[in-house]
């Protein structure tokens, strides 16, 4: 039985359900998954977001440089491996290793391509990155995006699989599918009573989801629309600006982190979600429930932009808050345009899912497996 190992820096939750439904695909197949993981830093412990695989092997991780360096020596422990999949981390310093002292079999990069939201693109840790794109045998790009990325440094195309990157929507879909009329009409009467439409933002309160600019769009959006009410679900560093807003305005209702049911409700009851700064993984509770996302093209947004197609299953306006505001407006005015968004949203979640996504990563090691290497 072939081994392929998937080494992470640290075991983060929402990676469990993967890995379990990749490890029962490829043991029909005759593979032996194996995953590999360190210990987060001590600033990501307190986020309390790991997770715990009975089968996964801890490998020691030491930390250097203020956390800025890990070493993470894999190399003994997958000796026996056909492929050794790693995260194209900068700060990962053994991949160096294994890309030249010590190479496994095969090896491969899972990522992003590049640092959608550095401060220097074009800064040495970028141009370091882009180096060892091509110092591979396999990419797993987290999106099309992604691929496009790193097929632009040269690495051949016919060896790049595309996951589609996502986390398990299951849950949320069963949840977000029980909520009754009677459901909606509480939330609506708890949070948004008045007759006026309802935008949502989910998600962490920091510089990067341009808060500020939101505060202003749902201003003017209130000038138009008398009774327009703007939930805010979410903490962060930046969660004073919006709580400063909302003792001006009323209408701006801050709720704090929003989980589950409790989300899914929220997204029942909103017309629209805003977010006008990065946009990620969130993208995925807009597609479950239905809902059109708003953003701009603000060059900040992670991979999984790629699965926003403005004007079938959200919008992307220009990075300009008269742009922001007329776009949202025209949907909220247009009611059977808002409706074709949320068709396309719902059609956008059943693509979009930790089911298909380990269809590919499977398909992609088995593609892989077949190759010699480069």
């Amino acid at each position: 039985m072939a081994e392929v190992a998937i080494v992470q820096r640290r075991m983060t939750g929402y990676r469990l359900p993967l890995f379990e439904q990749m490890r029962e695909r490829l043991a029909r197949r005759g593979i032996r998954l194996r995953v590999l993981h360190g210990d987060p830093t001590p600033e990501e412990a307190r986020k309390r977001d790991g997770g715990e695989l009975p089968w996964a092997e801890r490998c020691a991780t030491r930390y250097l440089a203020g956390g800025r360096l890990c070493w993470q020596d894999f190399g003994a422990l997958t000796r026996a491996c056909e492929l050794v999949i790693v995260t194209q981390e900068n700060k990962l310093a053994y991949n160096l290793v294994s890309m030249t002292l010590e190479r496994p079999r095969r090896l491969a990069f899972w990522g992003h391509g590049r640092n959608l939201q550095s401060d220097s693109p074009e800064g040495l840790r970028e141009r370091f990155k882009r180096w060892t794109t091509t110092r591979v045998d396999w990419w797993f790009a987290y999106t099309g995006l992604s691929r496009e990325l790193v097929r632009a440094e040269g690495f051949p195309e016919e060896r790049i699989t595309v996951l589609d990157n996502a986390v398990d929507t299951a849950e949320l879909r069963r949840l977000h599918a029980a909520i009754t009329a009677a459901d909606r009409e509480r939330v609506r009467r708890e949070l948004a009573p008045g007759a006026g439409p309802v935008g949502v933002f989910v998600g962490s309160l920091y510089a990067d989801k341009r808060l500020g600019f939101l505060v202003e769009a749902a201003l003017r959006l209130r000038a138009r629309f008398p009774g327009f009410t703007l939930l805010v679900a979410g903490d962060g560093p930046d969660r004073g600006l919006v709580e400063a807003a909302a003792r001006a305005h009323p209408w701006i209702r801050v709720l704090g982190p929003r989980h589950a049911r409790d989300k899914m409700e929220l997204l029942a009851v909103s017309d629209v979600m805003l977010n006008p700064g990065l946009v990620g993984l969130g993208l995925l509770d807009a597609f479950v429930a239905g809902l059109p996302l708003v953003t701009t093209d603000c060059r900040l947004h992670s991979p999984e932009i790629a699965y926003l197609e403005s004007g079938r299953n959200g919008l992307m306006t220009p990075d300009r808050l008269d742009a922001y505001v007329d776009g949202v407006a025209a949907l909220l005015a247009q009611p059977q345009r808002a409706e074709a968004l949320r068709a396309g949203a719902r059609a956008s979640a059943a693509r979009y899912t930790i089911e298909n996504m380990s269809q590919r990563f499977c398909e992609g090691i088995e593609r892989c497996l077949k190759e010699l290497r480069r």
